[in-house]
Parts: structure tokens; sequence; C-alpha cells
């Protein structure tokens, strides 16, 4: 300090200045080391707003049938298995684990020691037991019936079931993801009080998230669901502590809520809808889903499609990326099989597309004659001529056969507007065409299930289970089965029989690969497009990622990592 005295004036505030220099260069070094060793985790807190169509009804597992049921459904009740809507593969959840006999009759299941429901009851044996009681049984009409026919369900013990099959089904697996119902709450519930328990409306589960409040409308009908993050959830409090769904009944109703700030995510809306919205503070999360849209023709009511020559040249003549582009403005992808794409195994699945040389996916003008050149070749080497009017006809045992036929769908706006464009491509490669519309229930009661049809404009929702039997198994012609094509091909049905009863993924493979050959040699239908689910989310939320997902409700699968705070601290406290 005397040191310091004995400097003159300008000679302490030279040392002063360099003092107050190396004071704020240690400090700033110290920050950016401090820096260095910082990383930025997800914090528990937040909120989330979605919007939603239609009217909460059956929040159940067994019962739900609409997209928002099937929605918070998924949000309050969680099953043994549940799927990565990352990866689109199955996990554990509310199973400790899950194992297969070598036969692939009987599963087992051990449920976790620490899962409970949301009033604080642990789970057991005797819930799963319940549950699949009554997704069979007849008087309560669940939709989830089908796919437990013939399983017998038995309690091991208090924390392990186990399934037994009458036969080997591979897809068996994926009704394990079923939400598990308290029995303590729904056992005194009768079959004709079931449906109308308030518990459908004020659900208890062992979801990630649970019921904090519910606003009502004026008609009585939940409007809000306010829920709010288990803390006792098998995957672990989620982070976003409250999460709001409101429902709305019309998608221009949704749209609004999002423009205006009543809602900050919606999914499922309309690609050609996207243009009209601000998202510069939004991000827009695309997920291919396992469903596939095509054209079905039915030889047996249109003998013109008996001619394999007009099934291919209609094939070939079709512009999918032009649909792609109009109808879903690139929210989604040209399919050219049985399987969409979403569920191909490897890229091999692909590769047996029937005159994938011809197809090209670029639509211009070059690639569009080239087809329509290919197509009009296909026809006129099997001996269809243009007649005085531009429509190929061909004469058979001395009776001329008019490439001319009805395109039947339903009433949706993306079906009409693929419809017109088939119409007008076919119509240029030389075909008579007309476009039947009906409303839907009409179009199920009255034309699918009947069969009424010369053509067929239709989606198929395949599944992760990738099940193709309800939709091409020759014994599936008619209703209710799916076979909207009515095909028939014995060595298909052997191969779809097998591919059921194998749970070898290898071999599983080799025989899909087996039946894409046969469809694509055949030519039962012109496969279109798969959509993609189109999800709009806060950039605030982080961890947001789908990857496959089998329907819009598994959006929400891995909702329990998604995060909207976070917190600084040193990297080695987060191992």
């Amino acid at each position: 300090m005397r040191v310091i005295q004995a400097f003159s004036l300008t000679e302490k505030v030279i040392f002063y200045f360099f003092v107050a220099v190396f004071v704020l260069s240690s400090l700033t070094l110290l920050y950016q080391v401090n820096r260095l060793f910082l990383v930025q985790v997800p914090e528990h807190g937040g909120a989330l707003t979605e919007g939603d169509l239609g009217s909460p009804r059956f929040v159940n597992p067994i019962l739900s049938t609409s997209d928002i049921d099937k929605d918070i459904t998924s949000l309050i009740y969680s099953g043994l298995l549940k799927a990565d809507s990352t990866t689109g593969k199955l996990k554990n959840d509310l199973a400790q684990s899950c194992t297969t006999s070598t036969d692939g009759l009987t599963y087992i299941c051990t449920v976790r020691a620490d899962a409970t429901f949301h009033d604080g009851t642990p789970v057991t044996a005797d819930d799963i037991v319940f549950t699949v009681s009554k997704a069979k049984d007849i008087n309560l009409k669940s939709p989830r019936k089908a796919s437990w026919d013939g399983v017998r369900v038995e309690k091991v013990d208090n924390h392990t079931v186990q399934f037994i099959l009458p036969k080997a089904y591979s897809p068996f697996i994926q009704n394990l993801t079923l939400g598990i119902l308290p029995k303590h709450i729904w056992n005194t519930a009768t079959d004709d009080e079931f449906p109308f328990s308030q518990f459908n409306v004020k659900p208890v589960g062992s979801g990630p998230y649970k019921i904090e409040s519910i606003s009502y409308a004026a008609s009585g009908l939940p409007r809000e669901y306010h829920l709010i993050a288990w803390n006792k959830y098998a995957f672990g409090e989620p982070y976003i502590t409250h999460l709001t769904i409101k429902s709305y009944g019309y998608e221009k109703e949704l749209e609004n809520a999002f423009r205006n700030g009543e809602i900050q995510s919606m999914g499922g809306i309309s690609p050609v809808t996207i243009p009209s919205l601000d998202l510069h503070s939004s991000l827009i999360v695309r997920a291919p889903l396992p469903r596939i849209f095509g054209v079905f023709f039915n030889q047996n009511l249109a003998p013109v499609f008996v001619y394999k020559e007009v099934r291919d040249a209609l094939n070939v003549a079709v512009d999918k990326q032009a649909i792609v582009d109009r109808l879903l403005s690139g929210y989604g992808q040209i399919e050219n099989s049985a399987i969409p794409s979403a569920t191909l195994r490897d890229s091999s699945a692909s590769s047996h597309v029937l005159n994938s040389s011809m197809y090209s996916g670029s639509s211009t003008e070059n690639s569009v004659q080239q087809r329509l050149t290919m197509a009009q070749a296909i026809l006129s080497k099997a001996g269809w001529i243009r007649n005085s009017s531009g429509i190929f006809e061909k004469t058979i045992n001395k009776k001329t056969v008019l490439l001319s036929f009805s395109i039947s769908t339903g009433d949706a706006p993306d079906l009409k507007i693929t419809a017109e464009t088939l119409q007008k491509q076919w119509q240029t490669l030389g075909a008579k065409v007309q476009v039947k519309i009906f409303e839907p229930s009409d179009l199920n009661q009255n034309i699918i299930r009947p069969r009424k049809y010369d053509a067929l404009l239709f989606g198929e929702i395949i599944g992760r289970g990738e099940d193709l039997y309800p939709f091409w198994h020759s014994s599936e012609r008619t209703d209710p089965g799916l076979n909207i094509a009515l095909y028939t091909n014995l060595k298909a049905d052997k191969i779809l029989e097998r591919i059921r009863s194998t749970t070898d993924n290898k071999t599983q493979q080799i025989l899909y690969d087996q039946f894409n050959t046969e469809i694509q040699a055949d030519t039962p239908a012109v496969f279109l497009y798969s959509p993609y689910y189109i999800y709009i989310v806060p950039r605030t939320v982080h961890g947001v990622s789908l990857g496959q997902i089998n329907g819009p409700a598994e959006r929400w699968a891995n909702i329990s990592e998604w995060y909207i705070e976070t917190n600084d601290v040193w990297k080695i406290f987060t191992r």
C-alpha cells in the first residue's frame, strides 16, 4: 500500500486502470470457462395448449373411436407396451418385461412393481385381465374386440399375466399397447352402465398426465381438458407441467383459434391450410402414416379390368407426382407398393415395383408424355385401337369392349381432387371415365360393403403390425372383409398366412418381398400416395420428434421427454 501511495496521480490512474482491466479480463475468462462446462438440460415447468377436433365422449381405451377420444386417452392411460414415436418400435410401458414363446402362441408380461394409477392404487395383473375381458365383452361392442377374439388372458401372479393365442399371429404384440383400466373403479359398472359411466369423461389411468379439471360447454359436453403431469408415471414425470386440450367442432374453427392465439399447437390439418397461417413462432413437424390411397379394380363388376393390359396401362399412365403436388403440397409421398413406405422394413421391399423403370417421379411434360406413350403402347400391343371418339376399344369374340369405367369415392375434398385428376389423366390416355361421389356413410353401406363399384378410390390403414391379410387374402373379398380389390391369388394367400404365423423378422421380410412380387405382377390396384401427418407446435417446445406413428394419438407417445423450461448445469452433474 505504501508503494501505491508513493505513486503520482498519473501513476495511480495508470495502475488502477490496469488493475481494472485485469479484474475484468479474469472475470470474463472465468465466465467463458464456466460456459464451457455448462450444458442446457430440461427443467420441469411450462404449459402447452392444443386444439383438437370433435367432442370428447369416450376417453376410454376400449371404447374410444374418434381422434379426440384417442388423443386424450393416450395421455391419460398407458398400456403394457407403448410406441416410440421417433423409431416407431414398441417398448415397455407398464411392463417390466414381455416375452414370447418360440412357437409364438404365448406372451408373458410382468408389470412394473412401481406402476400406479392416478389415484395412487397399484397396477396389478388383475387390472390387465379385467381390461382385456371388457375389450372382449360382446355386449360392450368395443372396436378392439376383434383384436382379442380367441385370446385367453390368465393371471400368473399379482404382477404377471400371460396371453395364450389359438394360433401364432405375429401382429398380436400390437394389442399390448391397449390402455389399462383400473378394475377397482370399473368393476361395479354393469354392461349397460359401462358406456354411460362418468369415468368415460373423467378417466383415471396410469399415463403421463392426469386430469386437473374439465371445463364444459353450454351443451354440457366437455370443452376443455386441463391436465397436469403425473409424477409417478412409469417413464418419469413429464417435463411440461400443464397441458390443455381444447375441442372444436370444425377445422375452420380450429384454424381460427390458432390464428387468434387461443391454442399453440394443432395436428392433422390440411396441407392447403398451411400457407394461410402465421408460423413464424411455430414448427411444422410431419410424420409418415402407415396408410395408403389407391384405386382398386373390381373385375367382377367391370369386365374391362379382367384384361391385364388395361390395368397395367392405367397404372403406367398415372402421374403420381402431380397428384401429390396438387393435393398434398408435398406433404406426402408417392406409393408404388401394397405396403406404405412408412412400414417398409427395408429398401428391398420397394424394389419389386411393376413398371418402376417406366415411372418417373418427375412431373415434367416429357415424363408425362413418355408415360402416356408407354401406356398406349401396352394397349396397342394387346390389340386395343382408338375409335372415332378417341376411346380405346377391342373386339373379342365379335363383341366390342370399350375402355370405359367409373371411379367411386367419398366426398372428402382430397378424394374428389384425386378422382378428378385421375379422370383427366386417364381420359388423355384414351379411356372414358366417370367420377361418382358419395357421402361417407352412403359410400360404405351402399357401395363398398356390397362391392358395387367399377373402381374404388379409397385409403387403407395398414398399421404398424403390417398385417396385409385383411386387405388382400381371398377369404376377405366379401363384407366385412377389407379386400376391396376382390383379389384372388392362391400363392399370395399362402404367403400372407405365413407372414401372420412367423415372428422371425428376416423370414417375414422375404415373405413381404414375395407378396409384393405377386401383387405387382397382377396389378389389382393403382397405388397412389401416403399422406403425412402434419403437426404444428410452438418453437418453445423442445424434444418433439415424430418418426413413424401408427395414428395421430401416437404423436404424444414420447411426450414425457418434451420440455419448455431449461436450466444450465455443469456437465459433471448430468451424468
